[in-house]
């Protein structure tokens, strides 16, 4: 039976919401970013409520709210948890606190209007003594516990002493002093409004608390909601909690540096820390040889044992092992504690890859590193696995270009990695019958796969980054050129592989769409070996001829390399498998293969 979410939703005044904070306090959690709104939203917030309060007045609106947003949270057992809203309740609370120090302080403070306004602000920041019934500027409604945020302390200082460092940069600090300039030239400006804007603000102005039972429902909710830039990432929740997990504040400290200086290269290699997590996670699920083809949340695949996973010792050493590899990936970094890295063959290898449709490729390369890169000869082994991955691969979309066709092969191909250099593919069997047909004409979403393993059979170093796939033929030829063919032959043969090159991006773009004569200038200084080749291997024209002339020619290279690649793996898996063998085990294999049985070891 499905245990029923109980979720509450409420409309209130800032006032009624605020003054929930006696009963449950407001708590900033560890995960959530630092409070980091900019001098421009205090701004509009302030000139926002200023102005509805005007219509209100002007305009007889007293019946009417004005809309601030939304807050999610739940109940943690201490309080009310932010999982959404907490940039809005602390600027609301600055808000407040400015107002209340200009109220107490100002000459006008011992007015009837000043004094029922400071009644009215007290219990929305603080708590009272039960005995005296003064207000205990300490006991305030909001605390930050935020990982590694020296304006936790700041914002626990303005609430209760309404002051601020001179010349503190921070944004509590910053923006606290904003609001009380803004609302010094509201007083100045329009003294008789400055009360009706507090009354309007505390009393007129709407917030819709939404209260969930528990984090993953207030997560959720907030995942739904959320459209205003980055969301709450599952990895700010992990880093709290391993942050909670660690005893010592030699521990908590190591980590967050670690953290940060994970975080910043993540960033550098255009990678994410979330995405370190969900990579980890099917290496993770590898070692606990989970071949199922469904694939579970990240935050819910770490919660899992009250998030033992994230507590293992090794973790943040293997994170980074994972990014050393998207640095060579992505932004060819060299790491210099690894030998494979500035090997052309396996950066090549990589490269094509990552023309792959979907991101399948990246869990058994992922796995594999982490698994073997300390054994020797890693790069050689490396570079078959990878090749081998690249022949399973292309082949399989080239017939069946579907994202899923290969998701079940793949996960069991990553469970057998980890205890096994050589691991065995065994996707399912396929019919090649159409191969050659479909290398020549080749599905759009793998085109730039098969035109990186041709060009690279070729090429000793990478491709340009820029390089975009050109048409040899143009496709915006004319008709005239080809009178006694149907257009549709032409449309289609234009699609062909033998028309389609990899092509630097500045040199497509002065080659514009002219034809094969107009263009070869800028083919002749490519840098691409098989796009310079163009230029010696055809004549003055590029005619259709030619097109399928170079379709059989790119099919048979290319269908020689996937061969290639099959026959080197399976030849250094038998290979290694022999080394397994006694003596007399290898004299045995050897005197069967004499009389002419077929062994694969």
């Amino acid at each position: 039976m499905t245990k029923s979410t109980e979720i509450s939703v409420s409309k209130q005044s800032v006032s009624d919401f605020l003054k929930s904070g006696k009963a449950k306090q407001f708590i900033i959690p560890e995960y959530q970013r630092p409070y980091a709104w900019t001098s421009e939203q205090i701004e509009t917030l302030f000139e926002d409520i200023w102005d509805f309060s005007v219509k209100v007045e002007t305009e007889g609106k007293e019946g009417e709210s004005y809309f601030l947003g939304s807050v999610v949270s739940f109940d943690n057992g201490g309080g009310q948890e932010i999982i959404d809203g907490q940039q809005r309740i602390t600027s609301l609370m600055l808000l407040l606190r400015a107002i209340y120090a200009k109220l107490i302080g100002g000459k006008d403070a011992d007015t009837d209007a000043a004094k029922n306004f400071i009644g009215q602000i007290e219990p929305t920041i603080w708590r009272k003594d039960k005995i005296s019934g003064k207000v205990d500027y300490s006991d305030t409604l909001i605390t930050s516990q935020v990982i590694d945020n020296e304006g936790n302390e700041i914002l626990r200082t303005i609430l209760r002493d309404g002051k601020t460092q001179k010349d503190a940069k921070d944004n509590y600090s910053k923006n606290y002093q904003q609001f009380q300039d803004l609302y010094d030239s509201r007083c100045g400006e329009s003294p008789l409004r400055i009360y009706n804007f507090i009354h309007v603000l505390l009393n007129q102005c709407i917030l819709l608390p939404i209260s969930a039972d528990s984090q993953d429902t207030a997560l959720t909710i907030f995942s739904t909601l959320n459209n205003r830039g980055l969301p709450l990432s599952d990895a700010d929740i992990f880093k709290a909690k391993i942050y909670d997990y660690l005893k010592t504040k030699e521990e908590k400290d190591k980590f967050i540096k670690e953290w940060k200086e994970l975080e910043n290269q993540a960033s550098d290699a255009k990678e994410s820390i979330q995405q370190l997590f969900y990579y980890y996670m099917f290496y993770l699920r590898a070692k606990e040889g989970d071949v199922s083809s469904s694939t579970p949340g990240v935050r819910k695949y770490y919660a899992d044992g009250k998030f033992r996973r994230l507590y293992e010792p090794g973790l943040m050493d293997d994170l980074r092992t994972i990014l050393n590899l998207w640095k060579v990936i992505n932004v060819n970094h060299d790491i210099p504690e690894e030998k494979w890295d500035d090997d052309s063959r396996v950066q090549k290898a990589l490269d094509t890859l990552t023309s792959y449709p979907n991101e399948y490729w990246k869990y058994p390369v992922i796995s594999y590193y982490l698994s073997h890169r300390q054994k020797e000869d890693f790069t050689e082994k490396f570079l078959l696995f990878l090749n081998k991955l690249t022949e399973e691969l292309l082949t399989r979309f080239l017939l069946n270009p579907t994202i899923n066709a290969v998701k079940s092969d793949i996960l069991k191909l990553n469970a057998g990695i980890v205890n096994d250099p050589h691991p065995e593919f065994a996707f399912r069997e396929i019919d090649r019958t159409f191969l050659k047909d479909r290398i020549i004409r080749p599905h759009r979403n793998i085109i730039r796969m098969l035109l990186k393993s041709y060009a690279y059979d070729h090429q000793e170093g990478k491709l340009p980054k820029d390089w975009q796939i050109e048409h040899i033929l143009p496709q915006s030829w004319q008709s005239t050129f080809f009178p006694s063919v149907d257009e549709s032959v032409v449309k289609e043969k234009i699609e062909h592989v033998g028309n389609l090159t990899p092509f630097e991006k500045k040199l497509n773009i002065k080659a514009s769409n002219g034809y094969f004569a107009k263009k070869r200038e800028e083919y002749e200084v490519s840098t691409i070996e098989v796009t310079r080749g163009l230029v010696v291997s055809s004549g003055s024209d590029w005619t259709l001829t030619d097109i399928e002339h170079r379709d059989d020619v790119v099919y048979d290279e290319v269908s020689k390399l996937l061969l290639k690649w099959e026959n080197e793996y399976n030849s250094h898996k038998s290979t290694s498998s022999a080394k397994n063998l006694t003596p007399e085990q290898l004299a045995m294999v050897e005197e069967l293969r004499k009389a002419g049985v077929d062994i694969n070891l």
